[in-house]
């Protein structure tokens, strides 16, 4: 069969149908709230060879089909009809990308012969490990995350393997529950197969492998297609965390996109060391890894929508990242919480490419996305285990709009659970679960508001964890004039005396009758809120989205007796007009807020060139410490003045760090080990 244009293209429906039967199937039949509402999982047909050449579309987290399963696959010696395996150890073969997350896949076999494979993975609420839900910033070891299967046959030939379920089951808080999500995913993969058969009979065992080739390939030339369009060039990005541990420094994630012709490197070199915490990222150093291309994928999205979902948009890219780092950890660095840093990495590739294409792109996403869970008992002292669903933002605004609020853009695959669902599940209350004023980034185009959850526990060692807490220092960056977007608040018992201000903690020990908040950050505004239409300033208004006041301030808009005041908005937006053009030029066409251009009037470019470049030097055990340790140094210096322009003042910190510690020097350790073997 000739695959031309229109060939390729019933193909591919055929494919992503079959694909989207899978995740019809798990949804239908999973357990657990974080799969069959918020649907945290991914499904895909995947070549012999490990990549996956079709996805749906609709459901689940597509941006997984850059997972390459090619070296679990070599893991099992031995294919046979009706076997499937499974792994959810992020350091074999780096699937699997944090314990939670249970990968399987199953062998497609056509007439005897292996044509394909069908596979995916679901996120269980809990795998065991020390924290409800398994993962908290506080873990600083893999072993600390959970029950870890290497990659494992877990049915063979059609025979489920019962003794892999019960050692999950013993190491788990919601056995019934993993299990059944577990049945589920099976039943996923066999719903799988028998799309896949289904496919081949119509075209043809042969002529299906020749479609994965071509779609793959397919994919390749859009790709190339859309990344000829932005001008060759390098573009340096820079985005942060909050914190690289409990109440540590911020952890920094910097790209240098390097685009030539119709090839793009995603160099991820000035990344902060492998951390003391679960924030690393476990990719192995694979030039082509999931996680580090993430955002790479939304831009290709972003930039021509009929895109097809599959690895052959990676081919003409590939990335740099350097081993022991936060962006490529080592074992047996905790992991679990990689999400924080993937999404990190999603806002720091829109940064670079916007510095290539920023009349192409939208501003920043409301990047900090928290993952509400609740480990509770109900009135009869059984112990209760749920996802509450996602608490963020919106996305950012656009070239030709506003942004989604509440969620959109890097986190639009997560779907919000039902109020009722949540008091369904564990006996809370849920009081309010709501979009935040004033929380979408000014512009031209308003960035997306950030969501609001509140709910009141009732039972005595009630633990709620808030996986992925950020952005409550660092916003959500604005683009051609745009503003940032508010930053997140967490807090226990708000609007009492008693209100406690919860920062980014995600592991809180409730008393009966607590109250949780938390409020999502809101996305970044796109162009200049001044050039913003006042009646669109006014429906705002009306809608609750935006206060008079911040109207007023933000947008020059004066509205009285819910209308526009035509004369005093002229006037004032004349005045803020003259204020604006006799401030400094910013780093145009970003606006980052003020906390985010503080910190980086004192940890410069230079200055972090000078650290990563000492680091990368040291054994990555001592990495995390001495970069703590340079930080401290530096405040004291400002804390008394001493502090001279430019990146020397780094280097020198370090030559005292080497008084105070001299085995990191290699001379001085030889030397010691020499003085000590003579003693």
């Amino acid at each position: 069969m000739a695959f031309n244009n229109a060939v390729v293209q019933i193909f591919a429906n055929y494919c992503v149908a079959a694909a989207e039967s899978m995740a019809y199937t798990l949804v239908r039949t999973a357990h657990s709230t974080f799969i069959k509402e918020t649907e945290d999982f991914s499904c895909a047909l995947i070549t012999p060879e490990g990549l996956a050449f079709a996805s749906p579309r609709t459901l689940g987290a597509t941006w997984y089909i850059g997972l390459d399963y090619g070296p679990v696959l070599s893991m099992i010696e031995d294919y046979r009809p009706g076997d499937i395996a499974m792994t959810n150890d992020a350091y074999s073969g780096h699937v699997a990308t944090h314990t939670p997350d249970i990968v399987m896949w199953k062998p497609v076999f056509y007439q005897g012969v292996l044509i394909c494979f069908v596979g995916g993975h679901i996120h269980n609420t809990d795998m065991g490990g020390a924290v409800p839900a398994s993962l908290s910033r506080t873990l600083t070891e893999i072993e600390q995350e959970g029950i870890r299967f290497p990659p494992v046959k877990i049915v063979r030939e059609g025979v489920l393997d019962e003794s892999l379920i019960d050692i999950m089951a013993a190491n788990v808080r919601a056995p019934a529950q993993n299990r059944g999500d577990l049945m589920a995913q099976i039943a996923m993969l066999h719903n799988g197969e028998k799309r896949v058969l289904e496919i081949i009979e119509r075209f043809g065992p042969d002529d299906f492998g020749v479609g994965m080739e071509t779609l793959l390939d397919h994919a390749e030339q859009q790709a190339r297609q859309v990344i000829a369009t932005i001008p060759d060039g390098d573009y340096f990005f820079a985005e942060y965390a909050d914190e690289d541990s409990v109440a540590g420094k911020p952890m920094r994630l910097a790209l240098n996109l390097q685009i030539r012709g119709e090839e793009a490197v995603l160099d991820y070199t000035g990344s902060d060391p492998q951390l003391a915490s679960s924030l690393n990222m476990p990719t192995g150093g694979m030039v082509r890894h999931a996680l580090a291309l993430v955002g790479y994928h939304y831009v290709l999205y972003t930039l021509r929508d009929d895109i097809l979902l599959n690895a052959g948009l990676d081919r003409p890219v590939r990335c740099v990242l350097p081993e022991g780092s936060v962006v490529n950890a080592v074992a047996p660095a905790a992991v679990g919480m990689r999400s924080l840093t993937c999404k990190l990495t999603h806002v720091l590739t829109f940064g670079a490419f916007s510095r290539a294409i920023p009349d192409r792109l939208p501003a920043c996403a409301a990047a900090g996305l928290a993952i509400m869970s609740v480990k509770t008992m109900d009135s009869e002292g059984r112990m209760l285990m749920a996802s509450l669903g996602p608490v963020g933002g919106g996305a950012g605004g656009m070239p030709m709009g506003d942004g989604s609020d509440g969620s959109g853009a890097n986190v639009a695959f997560l779907r919000n659970t039902p109020v009722e669902i949540n008091e369904a599940e564990v006996p809370i209350l849920m009081r309010r679960y709501c979009l935040v004023p004033d929380t979408g980034g000014p512009g031209r185009h308003r960035g997306g508001l950030g969501l609001c959850m509140e709910f009141q526990v009732f039972s005595p060692g009630t633990m709620v964890t808030a996986r992925n807490r950020d952005r409550t220092n660092f916003a959500s960056w604005g683009l051609q004039g745009g503003q940032a977007g508010a930053t997140a608040k967490f807090t226990r018992n708000p609007d009492t005396p008693e209100a406690e201000a919860l920062g980014n903690s995600d592991i809180v020990h409730c008393r009966p009758g607590d109250v949780i908040r938390l409020e999502g950050c809101g996305a970044g505004g796109y162009g200049d809120p001044l050039a913003r239409e006042p009646e669109r300033v006014l429906k705002d208004v009306l809608c609750g989205h935006v206060s008079p006041g911040r109207a007023r301030s933000d947008y020059g808009v004066v509205i009285t007796e819910n209308r526009v005041a035509v004369e005093e908005t002229h006037t004032l937006r004349q005045t803020l007009r003259e204020q604006t053009s006799s401030m400094p030029e910013p780093d145009a066409p970003f606006a980052y807020g003020a906390y985010r251009e503080t910190f980086e009037a004192r940890w410069t470019r230079e200055r972090y060139a000078a650290l990563t470049e000492i680091l990368a030097g040291l054994p990555v055990a001592w990495r995390f410490f001495i970069k703590h340790q340079i930080f401290d140094a530096l405040e004291a210096r400002y804390a008394i003045g001493e502090v001279e322009e430019g990146a020397a003042i780094i280097h020198e910190l370090f030559d005292e760090l080497l008084i105070r510690y001299p085995t990191l020097s290699p001379r001085q350790h030889e030397a010691q080990v020499l003085d000590s073997w003579a003693g």
